[in-house]
């Protein structure tokens, strides 16, 4: 298994810890630039009553008051979902290097599948994507998930 699916293996574990809280199962983990693991979060909106709880903005808090910036660069983060607008631009602020997702969005992805504002050349910083890391578990969490709520 490479770095990325390890990784990404560890986002799975966070995601399955945010669907037994009842919360859409989203995980993410943000390395550092040395491989060392500075935060890993589930998504909690519904039981912080936040709507920008998601895995991806709780594990940049995490690690910014772990690092002490709000700056992360050279970081990675892995996230078991393609971020939506919000967690993109939050992804952009930190100066996060690198992006690795499982699953892509249909319908909310800035990404790539219905967006993409990482790769617009007007921003004055870049991050590189890399997405489909083990997607095929990724996506079966979120479809099982969303299959037993209907």
């Amino acid at each position: 298994m490479n770095i990325d699916a390890e990784y990404m293996a560890r986002a799975l574990e966070m995601a399955r810890e945010a669907r037994e809280q009842g919360e859409v199962p989203v995980g993410a983990v943000l390395v550092g630039p040395g491989g060392e693991k500075l935060a890993a979060s589930g998504n909690a909106p519904i039981a912080s009553r936040d709507a920008t709880a998601h895995a991806e903005i709780r594990a940049l808090r995490e690690a910014g008051r772990a690092v002490g910036n709000y700056r992360l660069p050279g970081t990675t983060m892995y996230v078991t979902l393609e971020p939506c607008p919000m967690c993109a631009g939050a992804l952009l602020q930190a100066r996060v290097a690198r992006l690795v997702f499982g699953a892509p969005d249909p319908r909310t992805g800035a990404c790539g599948s219905v967006i993409d504002l990482l790769r617009d050349n007007r921003w004055n910083h870049r991050i590189e994507v890399v997405g489909s890391v083990l997607e095929e578990e990724c996506g079966a969490l979120l479809r099982e998930f969303f299959a037993a709520r209907r």
